[in-house]
């Protein structure tokens, strides 16, 4: 594509996004095509030849549009609220622009370094220490898989090296979490090896709180049954009824139990910017690890996942990995993205958060989410 029909097809592009962002309330909420209309509308092979610009948005808006579900409609109540914005769409397209993969520092000074700042901003805006540190996900599906995974780092001696099946000495392990906790916990536990039997589930209060006296004595039976405690989720902002766990009673104990504490604050956690609100996060500084999510209410198109570790160190010692095609010499103290969790390949996520944080200004946000 040469850069003048560049220049034109994206003007045109950013005119039919602006038009739908300020007219979204004219399509309805639910696609109502029914299952197959769309492929069946579609050729199926990829054209030999270029076809303009005009006609792939000809078929953008004749076959994929009336087969969205919009997100954007004021009028959607399913999940959680679309928190995208306009200064977030902008930086998307930027960061597809310039393409940065932020694997090394070295291969992105910029992603890498801004990532770090941008993430301390919103740790200093939801109230986290600084002993947190933050690295940029996906989801929090993802983040939650890692938290999991330093947790057995820190609890089974050589588990790196020697993994976990047909081991003698390594008993069985135990994740708990409350009944209301997010899917991704169940998988978790099943991709990294432990098996679903492995979770153990709390039950909730009259509030669909954990039930701290619960899990106290949860421990203290698997204890006794010779099956090793692990880890504990707890919620701050449940996905069905957006609950609260107790976290300071949770952290106390799982400090005293020497129990990794994975906090799944994806909902509810940015609504500690508030004063008002900071209290949903209260005894989260206790915690092992935290995830917030940016694109469920901070104005972040999706997706964009902040999770924060005290104990960063176990996480690089989980995955770091060095091959010779990714060997550079940098100063002291230059720290790699892709230590920090199973993807190489790694967007410039961050931009948009920067962007957006400097687009409105924090008075202007807390005023928003208020």
């Amino acid at each position: 594509m040469h850069s003048n029909e560049f220049r034109r097809s994206g003007h045109l592009l950013v005119e039919w996004i602006a038009d739908y962002l300020d007219h979204s309330d004219r399509y309805p909420v639910l696609s109502r095509v029914q299952p197959g209309a769309i492929t069946a509308a579609l050729p199926d092979a990829a054209p030999e030849d270029p076809e303009s610009f005009e006609a792939i948005m000809a078929d953008f808006e004749r076959v994929l549009v009336p087969g969205l579900t919009h997100w954007n409609h004021p009028g959607f109540m399913a999940y959680f609220a679309i928190t995208g914005s306009p200064p977030g769409v902008l930086a998307d397209f930027l960061s597809a622009a310039l393409n940065q993969q932020a694997m090394l520092w070295r291969t992105s000074p910029a992603a890498t370094e801004l990532e770090a700042v941008t993430l301390g901003w919103l740790r200093q805006l939801i109230g986290l220490p600084g002993t947190f540190e933050g690295v940029i996900y996906d989801t929090a599906s993802i983040a939650t898989l890692h938290a999991l995974v330093a947790a057995r780092e820190a609890a089974v001696e050589e588990v790196r090296r020697k993994g976990l099946a047909g081991r003698t000495g390594v008993p069985a392990l135990r994740v708990y979490c409350s009944d209301q906790t997010h899917s991704s916990i169940d998988k978790a536990v099943i991709t990294i090896g432990l098996g679903h039997e492995s979770l153990r589930k709390i039950p909730s209060d009259d509030r669909y709180q954990m039930r701290a006296d619960a899990l106290a004595a949860a421990i203290r039976e698997d204890r006794a049954a010779g099956v090793q405690p692990l880890a504990v989720v707890a919620t701050v902002g449940t996905t069905s009824t957006t609950s609260i766990d107790p976290v300071p009673a949770i952290a106390e104990l799982c400090a005293r139990e020497r129990l990794w504490l994975h906090v799944d604050a994806a909902y509810g956690g940015v609504a500690a910017m508030l004063p008002s609100h900071a209290h949903v996060l209260a005894g989260v500084d206790r915690a092992d690890s935290v995830v917030v999510n940016p694109h469920k209410w901070l104005f972040t198109p999706f997706d964009l996942s902040a999770f924060y570790c005290r104990r960063m160190d176990v996480v690089r010692a989980a995955f770091a990995l060095t091959p010779e095609y990714l060997r550079s010499a940098e100063a002291p103290g230059v720290r790699n993205l892709m230590d920090t969790g199973v993807p190489l390949g790694r967007r410039f996520r961050s931009l948009k958060l920067w962007m957006i944080l400097r687009a409105y200004g924090a008075r202007a946000l807390r005023a928003r989410l208020a």
